[in-house]
């Protein structure tokens, strides 16, 4: 079994799309470990966003991310990091696969509604950066 990190953002929070996209994951056979709603701080999303300072859509991330509520998933099943990101769909809601969690919920490359962990090695770090070990099981 493989474990990766998820996030639905803020705009899919706010526009009631949680309830639609987690059944999306488990639909898509995922358990989901742990799960959490929680308003990010600016300090917490530069932190974990830290590899695109400097860049220039830094500072757009960080206001989109702290707008307004995400939800954070611990998700796990057999190729877990490659199953969700084929679930998301593209990064970019245009060139998304029909059904896919950005193309339906999506408005442009910026807000895309989901995160996920790009390589397995990545969701550890980001698993460990929201979820306490005993908060796994």
């Amino acid at each position: 079994m493989e474990r990766t990190f998820a996030i639905i953002k803020p705009d899919a929070v706010a526009a009631g799309h949680t309830g639609h996209i987690i059944a999306m994951i488990e639909e898509a056979g995922f358990r989901i470990l742990a799960m959490r709603r929680e308003h990010l701080t600016r300090p917490v999303a530069e932190g974990f966003y830290a590899v695109h300072k400097g860049k220039g859509f830094f500072a757009e991330l960080i206001e989109f991310m702290t707008e307004a509520p995400v939800v954070l998933l611990a998700l796990e099943r057999e190729d877990a990091v490659a199953k969700w990101r084929e679930v998301m769909g593209s990064t970019n809601p245009d060139n998304a696969a029909p059904g896919t969690v950005r193309k339906l919920y999506g408005t442009n490359i910026g807000r895309n509604a989901s995160h996920g962990s790009d390589s397995v090695e990545n969701a550890g770090i980001e698993l460990s950066w929201f979820f306490r070990g005993s908060e796994l099981g």
